[in-house]
């Protein structure tokens, strides 16, 4: 007779390199450690690559990126006055987990120091270890 027994969910930690293959552009942001991104921090991410690319850009060409993270799962949260044992709580973000050699972004149409550039100012502002590739 099997009995299935609830268990928390457990993540598979190990390194995966399926999503470290930079596809579409020429350089790529790549975790090198376990993190936990949500929806309002890749938001700012991303902004902070757009705001930083329009100081370096010279040409007209400006530089593409491409977002690599897929939020997939739902944090949940209930009310502070909530007493236990009233149900899971309400949506309050998406978020997605990060392991070491997933790509976060890839740019496009950009020179080396100017990639280096964008890798220093997004380095400062996550809470992961990243890595500037190339194609």
């Amino acid at each position: 007779m099997n009995l299935f027994i609830k268990n928390q969910i457990t993540y598979n930690y190990k390194y995966n390199q399926s999503n470290n293959i930079l596809r579409k552009g020429s350089y790529g942001l790549k975790s090198t450690s376990f993190g936990r991104l949500t929806k309002s921090q890749l938001v700012f991410l991303k902004n902070t690559i757009i705001k930083n690319s329009r100081k370096i850009m010279s040409s007209k060409k400006p530089i593409k990126i491409w977002t690599q993270i897929v939020l997939n799962f739902n944090l949940t949260k209930l009310s502070s006055e909530a007493r236990m044992g009233k149900g899971k709580g309400s949506i309050y973000t998406q978020a997605s987990f990060i392991k070491p050699g997933d790509l976060i972004f890839e740019l496009e149409s950009c020179s080396h120091q100017q990639a280096k550039f964008l890798f220093r100012k997004v380095s400062k502002c996550c809470n992961l270890k990243l890595m500037l590739i190339k194609r």
